[in-house]
């Protein structure tokens, strides 16, 4: 296991007093940079905004939000990996450039685990199948049926995209095939299935609920394993027979070198931001829940999970593409 974070500890004494000591609170006195992976509107858009805001209202640290989408996240990964471990450039980490681009890809312009700090895990969510309130479909039996009589069209946020894989997952344990159109980013997706150009789109249920309660889309399945209490009107995947889980994950990553005692600095004010009860609430409207991890602990979530996301990666049969 590398642990890239641990590359400027002097010794073992100066970790564990850097490590004790450290509380909530600024770590910089430049304005710190939080990147998104995708353009504004998306979780990650949402988590990185909520938490520049507590940042700065709760712990005195200035931060701005950074959004560089492309090439399924992996522009702004790269981006960040390339800047200074001076904490001042953080990455708003997800499964795309992290758990499904170092299958996806042949090659990358970076190591997932080598190239990076992973500091703070956030928590996740799921998404799911949004269809249109006229289209008569009120379960996944009346997706399969409408997809085998015309062709039907979903909107994703980007080639390989947590929404990407989940309609390839669905395509296959359905057994029908349906049309797939990439975006950067759902909000693009979500706006051309409002203009009537997409049939369907896969996005998270509960960054969806005003569109739900607006009577603008209808959520026929949630890839979690249980239903999301926000929204408990919509049934999972597994519950309509097929076993369909998927979970997107939010964490915060910085560039490979970060001291230890920087480190943990950052990883406590985010926790405690993330402890903030307006910020919890927010986090459950987002459909995001999760536990605390140290940075270790969240550094091993990130290895493992590109394992775990390989098989569901080859089984879409974007794999070298």
């Amino acid at each position: 296991m590398k642990h890239a974070f641990f590359a400027l500890a002097t010794s073992a004494v100066a970790l564990s007093a850097g490590l004790a000591n450290a509380e909530p609170g600024a770590w910089s006195d430049a304005p710190v940079r939080i990147v998104v992976t995708f353009p504004p509107g998306g979780t990650s858009d949402l988590v990185a905004r909520l938490l520049a805001k507590h940042l700065d209202a709760d712990f005195g640290q200035k931060a701005v939000v950074d959004n560089r989408p492309g090439a399924a996240g992996t522009v702004a990964a790269d981006y960040v990996a390339q800047q200074d471990p001076d904490g001042t450039t953080l990455l708003i980490a997800n499964n795309a450039p992290f758990t499904i681009a170092p299958t996806q890809f042949e090659t990358l312009p970076y190591d997932p685990m080598g190239d990076f700090t992973h500091v703070a895990y956030i928590g996740a969510s799921s998404p799911g199948l949004f269809v249109k309130p006229d289209s008569g479909i009120t379960d996944v039996d009346g997706f399969i049926a409408a997809s085998t009589e015309i062709p039907v069209t979903y909107g994703s946020s980007g080639v390989g995209s947590i929404s990407h894989i989940l309609g390839e997952a669905v395509d296959a344990s359905l057994g029908i095939e349906t049309i797939h159109v990439p975006y950067q980013g759902s909000a693009p997706a979500i706006q051309d299935f409002r203009a009537g150009v997409l049939d369907t789109f896969y996005d998270m249920v509960a960054q969806n609920s005003e569109m739900i309660e607006d009577g603008e889309a209808v959520a026929i399945a949630i890839a979690s394993p249980e239903r999301f209490p926000g929204m408990p009107d919509v049934p999972t995947f597994r519950e309509q027979g097929h076993d369909i889980v998927i979970e997107n994950w939010v964490g915060l990553t910085g560039p490979a070198g970060l001291d230890p005692a920087l480190t943990e600095q950052i990883r406590e004010t985010v926790t405690a931001v993330l402890a903030l009860p307006e910020v919890t609430a927010a986090l459950g409207d987002f459909g995001i829940s999760g536990t605390d991890m140290s940075s270790a602990e969240y550094t091993d979530f990130v290895e493992g999970s590109i394992a775990t996301w390989a098989p569901l990666i080859e089984a879409a049969g974007l794999k070298g593409k």
